[in-house]
């Protein structure tokens, strides 16, 4: 009926152990508004998805560290390289 109720965290938790951080692949953020009610933190690690609080210190400082492990939104169009075209020069005899 829903489908993207489904990808929304439910329940957070509020702690998060180091040894999990250094193991996630990657993150989302989940705001709250639409179908999700939550604000949250989703962690992929393996496979495997957790929902944390965004208030966590701890996570918020690990966050700002690894901004690259956001997915990054495909960007609109395709943007086409430009090669410059230069004439050769000929000799003259």
């Amino acid at each position: 009926l829903f489908p993207g109720a489904f990808n929304c965290c439910t329940r957070i938790s509020d702690e998060i152990p180091k040894g999990i951080l250094r193991r996630v692949e990657r993150f989302e953020i989940q705001k709250a508004d639409g179908l999700c009610h939550l604000e949250a933190v989703i962690l992929y690690i393996e496979g495997k998805k957790f929902c944390v609080s965004p208030w966590i210190r701890k996570l918020k400082t690990w966050m700002k560290k690894n901004e690259h492990k956001t997915p990054r939104k495909k960007s609109h169009g395709r943007k086409h390289r430009r090669t410059k075209i230069t004439k050769k020069k000929q000799k003259r005899q």
